[in-house]
């Protein structure tokens, strides 16, 4: 049986949220070179990638989201 209001639930949710908003994107970004996807794929929706000699395919969804295939 569920104990929990759904409205205590919400106010969780929103305390965990706020406590990831803490950390600031720009360190993990700077951390590491970004790329844009935009700029990768330049209009198409599949692009290949070689990585010590095998190839890769990376791709856009339907839904917007990438698959990487070998």
């Amino acid at each position: 049986m569920n104990t929990h209001s759904p409205n205590s639930f919400l106010r969780r949710s929103k305390l965990v949220t706020l406590e990831l908003r803490k950390e600031p994107q720009e360190s993990y970004r700077g951390a590491v070179r970004t790329v844009s996807s935009q700029s990768l794929f330049q209009g198409e929706h599949e692009i290949g990638i070689d990585h010590a000699g095998s190839l890769y395919r990376l791709k856009i969804t339907r839904q917007g989201k990438l698959i990487l295939n070998k």
